[in-house]
């Protein structure tokens, strides 16, 4: 991975259509408003899919088949999970969803990210799939997302259409798997705390108090205006 020119950097693994990975998503963001040092990380995002080569199918369908649910099974399982996301303060609706491969979706963050808006992108897919039933296996659709953050709808279009970043996603998943993990979200926080699942927002202010405190006093600090002089 490259290296960060922030003193605390956390690298996030996670599926766009899997609900944990967005309430984890959220609730360590209510986490890092409250971090002291929270103008001094640099959160990266990478990509894993839960169902690589999977056909697309409804969720509940997934789940039945799964775990052997039943169709009230899959239906309460899913009703918890919504419920859970309220709590973060996110409104999802897992009903009319679907489970499928979502390589191409995975390779429009990292397009997004060449262009300064990867973290737009992670939001805005999230969004669009959970509170808006919309489908990340749709090209038509990725599309329009990718302009409403900025992208430009012809080259994402075209883009879309090669396999450009494939490998990329490929080694970022294989890169946290190799190392034993299995299942997402997945935090780590330089390079020495890890997180895994969507923790309370307790769980991520502990972690990025420890990794505050491994910091010397001065790179605590920052940069600083003294006197109304800035050194620059």
């Amino acid at each position: 991975m490259s290296v960060s020119p922030s003193p605390i950097t956390v690298d996030i693994w996670s599926d766009l259509i899997c609900p944990f990975c967005w309430i984890g998503k959220r609730h360590f963001e209510q986490a890092l408003e409250g971090f002291a040092g929270k103008h001094q990380v640099t959160v990266r995002h990478h990509a894993f899919r839960l169902g690589p080569d999977a056909p697309v199918a409804p969720v509940g369908q997934m789940l039945q088949q799964k775990y052997g649910l039943t169709a009230a099974q899959a239906e309460q399982n899913q009703a918890h999970v919504e419920q859970m996301a309220a709590a973060a303060g996110l409104n999802m609706t897992l009903a009319g969803t679907f489970y499928g491969d979502t390589l191409k979706a995975h390779r429009l963050v990292k397009f997004a990210q060449d262009k300064g808006l990867g973290a737009q992108a992670v939001e805005r897919l999230y969004r669009a799939y959970f509170a808006e039933t919309q489908s990340l296996f749709d090209e038509a659709t990725l599309v329009a997302l990718a302009v409403e953050i900025g992208l430009d709808a012809a080259e994402t279009e075209a883009f879309l259409k090669t396999d450009r970043y494939a490998d990329t996603v490929q080694e970022e998943q294989e890169f946290i798997t190799l190392r034993g993990v299995q299942g997402v979200p997945f935090f780590v926080i330089n390079d020495r705390y890890a997180v895994s699942g969507a923790q309370p927002v307790a769980g991520f202010t502990q972690v990025l108090n420890r990794a505050w405190d491994d910091l010397p006093p001065e790179v605590k600090a920052g940069p600083a205006c003294d006197d109304g002089v800035c050194a620059v």
